[in-house]
């Protein structure tokens, strides 16, 4: 299998759990001129922008860990455009969440960063 089909079916998973979990997804990859977000979802009245990471074996460390401080911002400044695209309403709660998968797991982390 390419990345790309390991990274659908790994996001497809990740949405199947979160919904699981109460999020009600909004939209899978969006895309703009600063890059891409993998999922956007709604919970408890939130608007969560959520990164998910894979990783089939830990040796080069923990997906969560490939989440820092560079992938952060870019994050942000890509859900800020998504809000202002889309008109959300700047006392909209709005948050980033973490999955991580591995072979064995599933894990969330809320308010990532």
């Amino acid at each position: 299998m390419n990345k790309r089909t390991v990274g659908a079916e790994t996001e497809e998973r990740a949405v199947r759990f979160l919904q699981k979990q109460g999020y009600c997804p909004v939209m899978q990859n969006y895309r703009c001129r600063l890059g891409e977000i993998d999922i956007i979802a709604e919970e408890d009245g939130a608007l969560v922008f959520l990164e998910v990471k894979y990783r089939r074996t830990t040796a080069y460390g923990l997906p969560e860990q490939a989440v820092d401080a560079r992938k952060q911002m870019k994050i942000r400044k890509i859900a800020m455009w998504y809000a202002a695209q889309n008109r959300i309403p700047a006392d909209r709660p709005m948050r980033f969440d973490v999955v991580a998968m591995d072979e064995r797991e599933i894990r969330l982390y809320k308010n990532a960063f």
